[in-house]
């Protein structure tokens, strides 16, 4: 009843423009606190964090900002907010997401009202926290100073000794020098450890036993901390051997009022990484959590601690514990803490940023119980058979683990996405919820279980090996769990057996089975007849000596000045792409050249190469792309060879660098190449100009395409009207192409848009050219001097081209056929 209550008091401010102060000035806290709504909120963050700040905003009816660097432009938080801002264009990854003024300059272009940091990245530094109050926003957390503090180990360590929180031995400040850190361990005995002064999270940490290893150690770890934090000043203290890490969680509000939400157990750490926490700490005498919660309590009111944050402990088997740190953030484990006590704490940082009180919120010490266990999986995207090495790539398959007492928190958890090596590898927060630590246990078994993910590798394995550890489920737990139990990193194999199934049944539908048929029938022996050839020791002149004597731009105006109908034959590559998925042979396509050569040297080009044809020659007829073309030159010596490339793709299905396309052209040329027909499927400009670039340079026929989209018959369709087609044509011809080609690769060019095309491309351009149209086996080219074909698959557009070319409507035309 009294958390309903304070809902109705939330509601009711919010509604109202009412404020109210109250007179504080105990611990350092605001002496008036006033109470402000805030209506939109930027996370300084990225991932899984930033989207459960936007959920809890978007519960509370405020307007949610994202930022997003350049790598992550298509990650799913960008898409959970209801706006998001690119930052950090041009910086390294992580960069972008600590660039202060720019992050400051979109809260405040933006009308933003509050900054929440998330953990990681700015979420303890209290620069930021300054910067974001000096620009009028509220930051959604400790003050700068508190920040500054407790970030600092050396302070923080004052502040808890000052407050009667007990301590392990350690140095009066931050150690720069390995000397110094000898002097430490010389007077104090071993073991110590080595700790980041100005961060956390496990970097620049090292544990040292042996007086020959400080030295060393030292400075691996000041290294370590440099390079994470800019600062590689070291903390030393006593090491406790043995110890659970226990950390309480906080709460506090800008009156002063404190309440602790109980503890959490991060024992289950590798390397110092956290990687199974549970709420409340299992086997946890009373009177030992009663002390600690109490200490906890005591240092924040003594700092004046607002808003939420964590005291870190390490207790001993003797039920002394000794303070390590604070946190001042919100943690990646706050989720075990809110299933065990029903409190929203990101919903409670903004509220206790807008200025209303625990006690308004209904969060006083004796309303918060704890009710049962709860444990977070960080399923992450590392091989744990690997030394937990990162793995990136894509996932093909993701299926979660659900049902009752489950919770998932993600950002990049589905099929397709990308996961990158730039930031962290936390693929899903999975927590579980039940009455007691067995049960959480068991719950958390079956979903993990339930999880199909492949395309990278996870530590599922490693954390299904935790959750069946006998001491685990007695919750008999301490920092050497994990390096005591080597059982935990022994995994069965997965079978894998749906994804393999699928690949065998898309191998057998795409390139025929590999075992023999059930049949008797063989296949059919047909040895086509190939007509004979006059007793001639040479073909005919064409095209290509015109091209070999004039080259490019003599063999252009060779065209342009030939008033009878020119023919393109595409026999050789499109036609049996098309019908026969390319699988035609070199062996029988050298049967029939000579008789090509013979009877059809006044072709316009013989397209036989390019597209398809050299991945099909190399992975399913198993014969060198090279040597097809090079003998079919040797007996078609007189036709010029035409070949599709694909931009700056060449003949392959990815982008290949440069030199390579460039080198590639050249190859082709040298083995008997001549005409390149370059497209791009989205016009992009810098793809076609490489290709056109890299033929042109080779000596070859440059042939640059436009694919065509939209319909420039409908003027209600603006985006792609007549002025893109004939802007971009310009910017083709400025470029060096010989001919020019509109290509209709989904059949959307309708006849009467080809009329336009031609005639307004022609009018523009005041120069001649060239109408490609296909359909069925047949393929035509309509032509005027330099040449869009207007490639496409509609027989009523090749109907009315071929009227257009009999009322001679687009002027001199020639037409080559397939």
């Amino acid at each position: 009843m009294q958390l309903f209550s304070a809902q109705l008091v939330i509601a009711g401010l919010r509604r109202s423009n009412h404020v109210r102060l109250w007179a504080s000035s105990r611990h350092g806290y605001s002496s008036q606190v006033e109470y402000k709504p805030i209506r939109s909120v930027l996370v300084a963050n990225r991932g899984e964090i930033a989207i459960r700040v936007f959920r809890a905003c978007t519960e509370l009816g405020i307007r949610s900002v994202a930022i997003y660097s350049e790598q992550d432009k298509m990650h799913m938080h960008r898409q959970k907010a209801d706006e998001s801002y690119l930052v950090g264009k041009g910086l390294a990854p992580v960069e972008a997401y600590l660039n202060i003024p720019e992050i400051i300059r979109v809260c405040k272009e933006n009308d933003v009202d509050a900054v929440h940091p998330g953990y990681g990245f700015l979420s303890e530094r209290s620069d930021f926290a300054q910067s974001v109050i000096d620009a009028g926003l509220r930051f959604i957390g400790p003050s700068p100073k508190v920040v500054q503090q407790m970030g600092d180990k050396v302070a923080a360590r004052q502040a808890a000794i000052a407050a009667g929180v007990p301590i392990v031995p350690g140095t009066d400040g931050p150690v720069t020098t390995k000397e110094e850190a000898l002097e430490f361990c010389q007077k104090h005995g071993l073991p110590v450890i080595f700790k980041a002064a100005y961060g956390g999270g496990g970097r620049g940490m090292r544990v040292v036993r042996k007086m020959s290893e400080v030295e060393d150690n030292f400075m691996r770890a000041s290294s370590e901390a440099k390079a994470a934090f800019g600062n590689g000043a070291m903390f030393i203290e006593k090491f406790i051997e043995r110890p659970r890490h226990i950390e309480v969680q906080l709460l506090g509000d800008k009156a002063g009022n404190v309440v602790h939400l109980y503890e959490r157990d991060c024992s289950v750490q590798r390397r110092h990484q956290k990687v199974v926490e549970i709420a409340p700490a299992p086997r946890l005498p009373i009177e030992v959590r009663d002390k600690m919660t109490e200490y906890a309590v005591r240092l924040a009111r003594h700092v004046g601690y607002e808003n939420a944050g964590t005291v870190e402990f390490l207790a001993d088997e003797s039920g002394n514990f000794y303070f390590i740190e604070v946190n001042a953030r919100l943690q990646v484990e706050h989720t075990v803490t809110e299933e065990i006590t029903g409190i929203d704490l990101v919903q409670s940082q903004i509220r206790v940023a807008e200025g209303m009180t625990l006690p308004e919120l209904g969060y006083t010490q004796e309303n918060i119980k704890p009710q049962g266990y709860a444990i977070q999986c960080r399923v992450t995207t590392e091989d744990p058979a690997n030394d937990f090495q990162p793995n990136t790539g894509r996932l093909e398959v993701f299926r979660s683990g659900e049902g009752m007492g489950i919770r998932l928190d993600s950002a990049s958890a589905y099929a397709g996405a990308i996961i990158s090596p730039y930031y962290d590898s936390l693929l899903v927060k999975v927590i579980s919820h039940a009455s007691d630590l067995q049960a959480s246990a068991s719950k958390m078994n079956r979903a993990l279980r339930e999880f199909r993910i492949r395309g990278v590798k996870t530590n599922i394995p490693f954390l299904l090996n935790v959750l069946e550890n006998q001491k685990f489920l007695n919750g008999v737990l301490d920092t050497y769990f994990i390096d005591e139990h080597p059982q935990l990193f022994r995994f069965a194999k997965s079978k894998n057996r749906a994804q393999k199934l699928l690949n065998y049944l898309g191998e057998v539908l795409v390139n025929g089975p590999t075992t023999p048929l059930a049949t008797k029938l063989k296949p059919a022996e047909v040895d086509p007849h190939v007509p004979q050839l006059p007793l001639v020791t040479e073909p005919p002149r064409g095209l290509k000596q015109i091209l070999q004597e004039q080259g490019p731009i003599g063999f252009a105006k060779a065209v342009r000045a030939q008033k009878n109908l020119l023919l393109m034959d595409t026999t050789f590559r499109d036609a049996h792409q098309s019908l026969l998925a390319t699988r035609v042979r070199t062996h029988d396509l050298l049967k029939i050249s000579p008789f090509v050569a013979h009877k059809f040297s006044n072709l316009y080009s013989l397209e036989n190469w390019g597209g398809a044809t050299f991945d099909v020659a190399l992975r399913f007829l198993h014969e060198c792309p090279w040597e097809r073309l090079e003998e079919m030159r040797k007996q078609i010596p007189n036709i010029p060879f035409q070949m599709l490339l694909r931009g700056a793709n060449a003949v392959g299905y990815t982008n290949y660098p440069d030199n390579v396309v460039f080198k590639f052209c050249e190859l082709s040329v040298q083995c008997g190449m001549d005409i390149f027909r370059v497209f791009d499927s989205l016009n992009y400009l810098p793809n076609l100009i490489l290709g056109m670039e890299a033929a042109g340079n080779a000596g070859g026929v440059v042939e640059a395409a436009i694919s065509y989209t939209g319909d420039v018959s409908d003027q209600k369709k603006t985006k792609y009207d007549l002025k893109y087609y004939t802007n971009l044509a310009d910017e083709l011809v400025k470029a060096g192409t010989h001919v020019l080609c509109i290509k209709d690769m989904a059949g959307l060019l309708k006849p009467q848009a080809a009329r336009y095309v031609s005639y307004f491309v022609m009018k523009h351009m005041l120069m001649y050219f060239t109408i490609f149209v296909a359909y069925s086996s047949r393929r035509y080219v309509t032509s005027i001097q330099i040449s869009p074909y207007i490639f496409t698959h509609m027989i009523p557009l090749a109907q009315e081209s071929l009227r257009c070319w009999h009322a001679r409507k687009l002027e001199q035309m020639w037409w080559m056929w397939r």
